[in-house]
């Protein structure tokens, strides 16, 4: 036989149920399978909630209890079904304080981070809380079934973070997502526009070159219409010197 896992929570010893599991009869109450199961968050409902009678033993009535609180937990090994509840025995001071040396010990075993998100240590303290109920309970069961359902409430609003957190998580990653797209269309658009920017570049060197050759053009044929008309300047003022000279030279015998 293998046993289930330790657990903080105080069981019976293990009892075998069915040496056969398939030949189980099909009226026979199914065992809840998980000890760990949740029962209904909320208020119990008084009219659910058995009223011992005279006649009813106290210390049944507290197994059946106990029970419907904890579970039992059933495992199967080499077709034996068998069946482990949980103990009905009262605790006592010394058992608080082996409880509590047992939790730090499992804590440090399973090397449990003291703060922040710990799956490991949100087990072991909830199976501490179960074994607390459990001690409580067989005192008082009213007692034992308001706790349970603090447990429950505080499971349930466990439950609604970590349900908030994957959504945020989902809608972390899907606006992630999002910017990456938006990146990469941000990052094609500049890639487009470096090659609009280049092309640009390319058309004014162009203008400017034809600009230069134009204006070196024009100064050449500026120049060359100067050299030109200094030309006929010179050319003109030769022949105006020659013309008056000859003026001059016709007038003169007259004199």
């Amino acid at each position: 036989m293998i046993p289930p896992a330790d657990s903080l929570l105080r069981y019976e010893t293990p009892v075998l149920v069915s040496r056969n599991t398939e030949k189980r009869s099909p009226k026979a109450r199914p065992l809840k399978a998980s000890p760990q199961q949740l029962l209904p968050a909320g208020p119990v409902p008084p009219t659910k909630t058995k009223v011992p009678s005279p006649t009813v033993d106290p210390t049944k009535q507290a197994e059946e209890i106990l029970n419907a609180i904890l579970p039992p937990r059933e495992w199967v090994e080499e077709n034996q079904l068998w069946i482990q509840q949980v103990s009905s025995t009262p605790s006592t001071r010394m058992d608080v304080v082996h409880l509590q040396e047992q939790l730090d010990l499992k804590l440090q075993q399973r090397q449990a981070r003291e703060t922040g998100i710990c799956p490991v240590r949100r087990e072991l303290y909830s199976q501490c809380f179960d074994e607390l109920i459990r001690q409580v309970t067989i005192n008082c069961a009213e007692r034992g079934l308001l706790l349970l359902r603090v447990r429950d409430e505080i499971r349930m609003t466990i439950a609604g973070y970590q349900t908030l957190y994957e959504s945020s998580v989902a809608f972390g990653m899907r606006k992630a997502l999002q910017a990456e797209q938006g990146k990469s269309d941000i990052e094609r658009r500049i890639a487009e526009l470096e090659d609009e920017k280049k092309d640009l570049e390319r058309q004014v060197n162009e203008q400017k070159a034809k600009c230069e050759a134009i204006e070196k053009r024009e100064l050449e044929r500026r120049q060359v219409e100067e050299k030109k008309h200094t030309e006929e300047v010179q050319f003109l003022k030769r022949t105006n010197q020659q013309l008056k000279a000859q003026l001059e030279g016709i007038i003169a015998p007259k004199k």
